[in-house]
């Protein structure tokens, strides 16, 4: 197993990665940078943690959204063209809002994750 150093939210992280999958894990990185930067950009939260999970919660419910690849055949080029981004559209603000709200409802008053 390979091991690569990305960076995420300005973090460097050490990964194992199993060979030939670098690129692959290089773009799973990438989403939740990004999904971690626009949280921390929005103002609304400073915690790493509370930005990690809230862009977990967002990248799953995102996946579990998107409809399943159909079996028989692989999406043609211009159906992968027409796709924004690997994930879809973003959550809106107020989706973002109402998950912020239950993190903070599920941590409670400790702020603490574990």
């Amino acid at each position: 197993m390979k091991q690569i150093e990305v960076s995420i939210m300005g973090q460097s992280y050490r990964l194992g990665c199993p060979d030939g999958g670098e690129e692959r894990l290089r773009e799973a990185v990438s989403q939740v940078d990004r999904e971690m930067c626009a949280i921390r950009d929005s103002g609304k939260l400073k915690a790493r943690e509370r930005i990690a999970v809230l862009a977990a919660l967002n990248l799953a419910y995102i996946l579990a959204e998107r409809p399943a690849a159909p079996t028989a055949a692989p999406a043609s080029p211009s159906d992968l063209a027409s796709e924004a981004s690997p994930l879809g559209p973003l959550p809106s603000p107020a989706y973002v809002d109402q998950l912020v709200a239950r993190i903070d409802q599920v941590l409670g008053q400790d702020g603490h994750l574990i």
